[in-house]
This record gives C-alpha cells, structure tokens and sequence, in this order.
C-alpha cells in the first residue's frame, strides 16, 4: 500500500487526465511520520478513523481526547489514548485487529494529515503500525476553534443511539447545513483511508431520503477516495455536529458521476459522487469537544 497507487487510483487519474500531476503528487505520501507531523499529532484533540465491519459496512468516526492523547514513539507507529465508545458501529471492530483509514485534522489551522494503518487494541486504547502517511492541502477547510466544556458536577446525560436505514427529516437538515464530512472507504484488499470533503452549506445534497450527492472539488489528484470507489463501492460518511457533540454516522455505496452535463449544473465541480445510504446511526452527545462557528474557506466555490 505504501508509496505507489493502486489500479483503482490509477485508473481514476487516467480518466481525469491528471495522471502527470498524481505522480508529482506522489511525492507526498510516505510510510512513515516526520518530526514536523509527530509534533502537529501531539497536538491534536481529534482524529477521523474508518474502518469496515464484520458484516461489510464500512463506517468513518471520531476519537477525542486532551491534546497528547495522538503519540508518535516511533516513526511508524500511532499511539491512541482513546477508544470507541459503545454505541459506535466501529466500536467492536477496534477491539480487535483492524485496517483503518485516519485522518488528523486542524479546523484552527485548516491543517490535516492523513495516516492509514493496521490497529490494534492496547488497554484503553490503539496502536496503529503505519502504512500510509500523506500530507494534504488545506482547502476546503472551514476555520474553527474548539473546547472542552467544564462539566464538572454536572450529571450524566443519557445517551440513546439512534437507528434507521433511512434519513428523517431532522437529519436531512442537518445534512443541507453542513460544511464538513468525512468519507471512509477500502480497497479489495481492506486497505482503509479517511478523507474530509468541505464545502459551503448545501454542498452535500440530499436526492432522497437514501441518496446524497456532493460535488468533488480540485483537489491533489491522488483521487485516493475515488480510485478505492473504483474497485469497492462501499463508503463510510461521518457527519459531525460541531456546536452539539452530535455524530451522524452513514454507510453505504458510492459511485463517481462522470456525465459532463450533469457535473457543468454544480459550480466548481470537476466530478459528482452519489452515495446511496443503507444504514443510519446517531449518536448524541457522542463527543465532549465543542466548536466554534466557522470560518468558511475562500476555495469553497458558491452553491447553486
């Protein structure tokens, strides 16, 4: 998986006619984590992993915890001070070996890396032996700062997943207003990357309660999102709610719209991607971080 790309993303930068500038891209995956990154890492309140479950579903969530909960011992390893919690749907993946797909993200900053590896539980939490390292523009990422509100003395909330294998209302609204997600998917061979998708509010379209649509942006040309849709359709979306602690996790199938009429109706969008939703968990309360409201980025382009 290291250094070279599959036929998949080979296949994608070929149909885009971007094949000459994924090469020079190439240069900025590696396999294993540099100071610079190791530091950025250490001070980190979050990390985006995907993974895929026993039944096949893949799905994107979120870890927390104080900064310095992301170690770096070694170049090739990820330590996680954190793990699921009960209710996620890669909480009894994580308690085993898994492939995983993560990426590291900065909304202050707008920085963002990406690391995929092989995880496995230690105690209360992971250690992932690294495969993949890549760093990863900026665009496309809204500003924010975040928090951990002082809940000291306050009772427990009870927190009650909810279930379905379509969208209510509420949460396509909640899917019309975002301006971020995270998209997990895998190769045939279970290698898992996680990637974020930003955009102005009303990127992520809603067809149907079952079918959502978001335009893809230029971007590194790596299509490493993509090129894994090319040879297994199965996607993770995670949708957070940065003000409530709210997670939105979706998974399903995805598949890449290359129809130039329909792509020329979306401002700014080089392809389309429809993901077709099969199952729907909500989690409350899922995270202790609160964030700001955004900045948007001056890459975004309007929404139509």
């Amino acid at each position: 998986m290291a250094t070279e790309y599959h036929r998949g993303e080979l296949a994608v930068q070929d149909r885009a006619e971007l094949s000459r500038q994924a090469a020079f891209s190439l240069g900025g995956i590696g396999g294993t984590i540099p100071p610079v990154a190791a530091a950025f890492l250490a001070e980190q309140p979050l990390i985006v992993v995907g993974g895929t479950d026993a039944d096949g579903r893949t799905w994107a969530t979120q870890l927390t915890g104080p900064p310095g909960f992301l170690r770096v011992p070694d170049p090739e390893t990820l330590l996680i001070d954190a793990r699921p919690l009960p209710e996620d749907p890669l909480a009894a993946l994580l308690a085993g070996p898994a492939q995983v797909g993560m990426i590291a993200i900065e909304p202050a900053s707008r920085r963002r890396m990406r690391i995929n590896g092989r995880a496995a539980p230690t105690g209360t939490g992971l250690r992932v032996d690294l495969d993949q390292v890549i760093s990863n523009c900026p665009k496309y990422i809204q500003k924010r700062g975040h928090r951990f509100p002082d809940l000291a003395g306050a009772s427990p909330r009870p927190r009650k997943a909810v279930r379905g294998t379509a969208l209510d209302g509420r949460q396509q609204d909640a899917i019309r207003a975002a301006d971020t997600f995270f998209v997990a998917t895998a190769d045939e061979q279970g290698n898992t990357d996680a990637s974020h998708r930003g955009g102005n509010p009303g990127f992520l379209r809603v067809l149907s309660p079952t079918l959502l649509r978001w335009p893809d942006y230029v971007g590194n040309a790596m299509f490493l999102t993509l090129g894994n849709l090319e040879l297994r359709p199965e996607a993770g979306l995670l949708v957070p709610g940065w003000e409530t602690g709210t997670a939105l996790h979706l998974s399903g199938t995805a598949r890449t719209i290359w129809d130039a009429d329909e792509i020329a109706r979306v401002p700014g969008a080089q392809r389309l991607v429809e993901f077709s939703v099969r199952d729907v968990l909500e989690i409350p309360d899922a995270l202790p971080l609160r964030w700001s409201s955004p900045d948007y980025s001056r890459f975004n382009p309007p929404v139509a």
